[in-house]
């Protein structure tokens, strides 16, 4: 396909459906893995991470604050693990079905992830976002105005205290991957009816079978390298990297003109490219991060792995111009807690209509 006239802004294309179309059939050129690809920088990201890891753990005895000047390295490499483990969710990872679980759960043992039930949670996200009517498990719990001034005086202050970034990013996303997700039940939302959840049964499978895992995974390690050391090193890193990953799912769908749509208008292509952000971020962080700053087109065709995606964006240079946010951008999305259906924008809570 070539490339659209850039005289023509993605914002006055972005509900044209033969625009959409088209950059859907450039992206789905882009699927499918690449095992060669995949296996090296598996390898690579494994290597580097367990270098930095027993770099820490040698630097211990000597000075913690040496240990602590490589948490944030230690939590970048584990972001991109993660990443990984995203990718095998997706199945876009390795050709092999088998492959791509059996690496998910094995990563699980690092990232603190259930793989099976946060697979499932998080396919569930991409089926349904942007969709008003089917919000879900796996998403930022996102209201309207309306919703929220017929909310009352109770819930009206959870839901702000809940919105405050401080909270959500700082607090909510350690413990919810370190508590949370070890708990086996569905977590619904006190705001808005309707909520998708993840069926129960495969939530305690999943759940229950990966605490297994890092009892044994963790509790070996721990008698061969003392309980201590293992968590002076490790919860540091754990909680620097649920940062990063909370902050990164907070500004892919979080900024003023993102997608929301009631459900008979909803269209899912659309609602990928339209309600998911492009994180322009440096090279250095882009790699740490495994791309997933090129939302955009990651949700528009998940079967994208994490290494073709800037391919991808290279061979139709009008998608670096859609939805487009620079760290600086990002700061300006930390007000936003609010859908307007009226003027379809999120909003402040303070300025609510």
């Amino acid at each position: 396909m070539p490339p659209f006239d850039l005289k023509n802004s993605a914002l006055e294309l972005k509900n044209d459906k033969e625009f959409i179309k088209a950059i859907v059939e450039h992206c789905n050129a882009y699927k499918g893995a690449d095992s060669k690809r995949a296996l090296v920088q598996l390898g690579l990201t494994l290597s580097l991470f367990f270098i930095v890891m027993g770099a820490m753990f040698v630097a211990l005895p000597i000075s913690y604050w040496i240990a602590a000047a490589l948490i944030l390295p230690a939590a970048g490499l584990l972001t991109k693990i993660f990443v990984l483990q995203h990718d095998c969710g997706h199945g876009s990872f390795l050709n092999s079905k088998n492959a791509n679980d059996n690496i998910g759960r094995f990563l699980s043992l690092l990232t603190f992830v259930p793989y099976d039930a946060w697979r499932r949670a998080h396919n569930k996200h991409h089926a349904t976002s942007g969709n008003i009517d089917q919000r879900c498990v796996g998403g930022v719990d996102t209201i309207t105005v309306s919703e929220y001034q017929a909310l009352s005086h109770v819930k009206k202050f959870f839901y702000r205290f809940y919105r405050s970034p401080l909270f959500l990013i700082f607090v909510g996303s350690p413990l919810h991957v370190i508590i949370e997700q070890r708990l086996p039940f569905n977590h619904d939302t006190i705001f808005h009816d309707g909520f998708k959840t993840v069926p129960t049964k495969s939530l305690w499978k999943s759940v229950m079978l990966t605490n297994l895992s890092l009892f044994v995974f963790w509790g070996a390690l721990a008698f061969l390298l003392g309980f201590g050391a293992l968590l002076a090193i490790y919860l540091p890193v754990l909680i620097v990297t649920s940062w990063i990953g909370g902050w990164l799912f907070y500004v892919q769908h979080q900024f003023e003109d993102t997608y929301w749509e009631k459900a008979d208008n909803w269209d899912r292509q659309e609602a990928a490219l339209m309600g998911s952000s492009y994180y322009a971020l440096p090279k250095i962080l882009q790699w740490f991060t495994g791309s997933i700053g090129l939302h955009h087109i990651h949700h528009l065709c998940s079967q994208i792995p994490n290494y073709k995606l800037q391919d991808c964006m290279d061979a139709q240079p009008l998608l670096s111009t859609i939805n487009k946010m620079t760290i600086k951008d990002s700061l300006n999305s930390l007000p936003l807690r609010l859908w307007c259906e009226e003027r379809r924008i999120l909003v402040p809570i303070k300025q609510k209509s």
